[in-house]
């Protein structure tokens, strides 16, 4: 494989493929300060007997004792239906919306009024006010409304209420009402029958005033407590009270309720037809109260149940994403390597053994195509071959397609893949058939010759040399030949005896006289060139069952470092990157690759011996959650809602897209960090940031035959190209899939280890 130029050198590593509007959320002083005033309106609704938020027409007491009146109350006032056979934190919750609604329909009814009464329909403004009219049902001469000049009055405005039969007033809108002069002439009994009757009206008036000063003294405090509220989060932040009344409106808001817990972002199932043509990306910006790391919401059990449910909406769409890229394989490149996704045409840039098709069978798998499955298995068996003609990358070909037939192997129980397996490993291995053990770059699996890249300087790539162990170590595993764990361990017994003291590695080796080695480069990344290294320290540790403590501890080291020199914060939002390091200068920019670190810390963290309360565990999830956040604006910040090759930080607003990388190329790093972050804090918001990418990768990646890539991700206009990665359908299509799957057999905590191009392998007990 020949690679050249700084633009090719850029895809090289982890899963690199061939060359070439802002809104705020109350953190928790904010939440504290509400429920207080909200208990404090609550109990002040009770001496009243009356609700916060009524309609004009609403009296200003409610006296009942049967279940039935309460429920009749409970209709009626917002004040009675969140504190019928509700606990505390759903009042509070009930009371906010409820009255984030009255004040929206308030406000709706008023301008309303204003038009009708602008167009001279004083019966329909008279409606709008609760009042009634000639030709209403309920219509009563004796309060007739003779003056409508004061319909335009301030609503709640508080009126002074006149003595005697002279001056009614409806409601608290300070409208005149008369007796008609003919009731004068009536007897006695009746006037005062009547008297009763106004009287009674007019202490209600009384009361009804008193009420709608009290709502317009809580009025006050309630906005002055969103404005503290504000004040509190920054202007950075979502502010649940300041956005209500447009989530309200958009019919886009869900109060999880229970255990104090608040959660503003779940959503209706997503239906079968839903039309991803209109979608539109969101922005960057939102969802800032993540952006540190923290954790700003109680996951309960039932929030994540309803995360579930709409999990396996979601699912759905991703799984018919998978049936089109497959169908249209299947008939047009079943067994070759590539699909080119707008044309049609089939290319073996891979050798042509069937990469695709090796690369997706886990994939297939895991979303339940298994008669898909099954005739993959069926090439494989009968038409595979393990000997193309000419070299082909070590490392592609041991993630990608050894790899792959292990997870098929693994997850199947089928003989065929273990036997095509063990065909490759043998012709594979001989890459580290070197004076000091390390694999070449090349080899060819015909003669077993093999060399390193010349536009390298011939040296040993970083990420490629340490990122083949979990698929040997298996294969030794299921087959009991120890040859290809040992061989492929030496590279690591080489990187411990050398490694830095702040354990970060030189992106290349070269070999020494004594049969060692030793770093040629000084450049520190975690993207292109040395990402999956760092990958498979913590990895294998986890694959041995969390036994061979050399792994974990080279991790734990190496994470020191990243802390202590790489992790940096952007200005002016402080968005948490890493950066690279190269002669001792940090440059600030960010691979979408390295997003790989977002589900590397985060199973670091929860696998730790010490304890996920441990300070170095709290720490590296902190760490996991910040950067994944970061990574999920690469995407939001675009106009596709696509991440570019990679951001530059610096500048006014925290980073750039540079005119040297705004491509894409379907990678699959930062749903593969939703995903890790989604299964083991169950927290929804990982989730809902993947949706929004695989919205925009249906928007605009989806092609007549498949999914292509962006040439430039911040043109929306712009087509995609006619090239479509093996690692779309074996990475970035499994993880959306995993990451929307709450019934996956995949446990990733206890059972299984996914290798870098995400094949799942079981990983090593005692009894197997």
């Amino acid at each position: 494989m020949r690679l050249t130029s700084e633009s090719n050198t850029s895809l090289i590593g982890r899963r690199r493929g061939s060359p070439r509007k802002q809104n705020m959320v109350l953190n928790q002083k904010s939440i504290l300060v509400l429920a207080a005033l909200c208990a404090a309106i609550f109990l002040m609704g009770l001496v009243l007997g009356t609700h916060i938020y009524g309609t004009p027409n609403s009296t200003a007491t409610t006296n009942s004792n049967d279940g039935q009146s309460q429920h009749k109350n409970a209709e009626s006032s917002p004040l009675a239906a969140a504190t019928a056979n509700k606990n505390l934190s759903e009042n509070i919750q009930n009371l906010i919306l409820e009255s984030a609604k009255a004040e929206l329909i308030e406000k709706q009814q008023h301008e309303q009024e204003l038009e009708a009464l602008k167009h001279g329909n004083v019966k329909e403004a008279l409606h709008l006010r609760g009042m009634q009219a000639p030709g209403d049902v309920n219509y009563n001469p004796h309060h007739a409304v003779d003056d409508v000049g004061q319909l335009e009055a301030p609503f709640n405005e508080a009126v002074e209420v006149g003595e005697g039969d002279g001056a009614m007033y409806a409601g608290d809108i300070g409208d005149h009402v008369h007796h008609n002069e003919k009731e004068k002439e009536e007897t006695k009994l009746e006037l005062s029958e009547k008297e009763d009757m106004h009287n009674h009206f007019a202490e209600a008036v009384k009361n009804e005033a008193v009420v709608s000063e009290q709502k317009k003294s809580l009025r006050e405090k309630f906005h002055d407590l969103k404005a503290e509220a504000a004040e509190v989060v920054k202007h950075g932040l979502r502010g649940a009270i300041g956005n209500i009344q447009n989530e309200v409106t958009d019919g886009k808001v869900d109060f999880i309720k229970g255990e104090l817990s608040y959660y503003p972002y779940m959503t209706l199932p997503v239906s079968e037809d839903y039309d991803f043509t209109k979608y539109e990306p969101l922005g960057g910006g939102r969802f800032a109260e993540y952006k540190d790391g923290d954790s700003p919401y109680d996951i309960t059990d039932k929030l994540k149940e309803q995360s579930d449910e709409l999990a396996r909406s979601r699912r759905v769409h991703v799984l018919n994403a998978m049936k089109h890229v497959w169908k249209n394989y299947k008939e047009k490149a079943f067994g070759s390597d590539e699909l080119h996704p707008i044309s049609g045409r089939v290319t073996q840039n891979w050798g042509g053994m069937g990469t695709t098709l090796v690369d997706a069978l886990d994939t297939l798998w895991l979303m339940g195509l298994k008669d898909e499955f099954w005739e993959g298995r069926d090439w494989v068996r009968d038409k595979l071959s393990n000997t193309p003609p000419g070299d082909v990358s070590g490392f592609e070909t041991t993630i990608r397609s050894l790899g792959g037939l292990l997870s098929a192997y693994d997850l199947s129980g089928d003989k065929a893949f273990l036997e095509k397996a063990e065909d490759l490993g043998k012709k594979l291995i001989k890459a580290y058939d070197t004076k000091s053990g390390l694999p070449h770059g090349s080899v060819n699996l015909q003669t077993g010759s093999s060399h390193n890249f010349g536009w390298f300087g011939n040296q040993f790539v970083l990420a490629e040399i340490g990122t083949q162990q979990i698929e040997y170590r298996y294969l030794s595993h299921a087959t009991g030949n120890d040859e290809y764990a040992k061989k492929s361990d030496r590279v690591f017994d080489i990187i411990y005896e050398i490694m830095p003291e702040d354990g970060l590695l030189g992106e290349g080796l070269q070999e020494n006289s004594s049969g060692g080695a030793f770093f040629s480069k000084d450049k520190v990344s975690f993207g292109a060139m040395g990402d999956s290294t760092y990958e498979y320290m913590i990895k294998l540790w986890i694959q041995s069952g969390r036994k061979e403590q050399r792994f974990r501890d080279m991790w734990d080291k190496s994470m020191n470092g990243v802390h202590n020199q790489l992790v940096q914060k952007s200005s002016p939002n402080g968005l948490t990157y890493l950066a690279d390091r190269e002669n001792g200068r940090l440059h600030h920019k960010m691979d979408h690759l390295a997003c790989f670190m977002g589900g590397a810390l985060a199973i670091g963290a929860y696998t730790d011996p010490m304890g996920l309360d441990s300070t170095r565990a709290r720490r590296d999830l902190k760490t996991a959650k910040a950067l994944t956040y970061t990574c999920y604006q690469m995407y939001a910040r675009s106009a596709t809602g696509i991440s570019p090759e990679f951001v530059q930080f610096g500048g006014s607003n925290d980073f750039t897209i540079p005119s040297s990388a705004p491509f894409y190329i379907l990678r699959p790093e930062v749903v593969e960090a939703f995903y890790y972050l989604s299964t083991l804090t169950g927290d929804p918001i990982y989730r809902e940031w993947g949706w929004e990418v695989f919205q925009s990768l249906e928007k605009y990646c989806k092609t007549a035959y498949g999914y292509g890539s962006l040439k430039n991700v911040d043109n929306p206009s712009m087509p995609p190209e006619d090239r479509m990665e093996s690692f779309f359908l074996a990475e970035t299509m499994k993880y959306l899939y995993l990451l929307f799957d709450p019934d996956s057999e995949i446990d990733i905590l206890n059972k299984h280890v996914f290798n870098t191009e995400a094949h799942p392998l079981k990983v090593f007990s005692d009894s197997s």
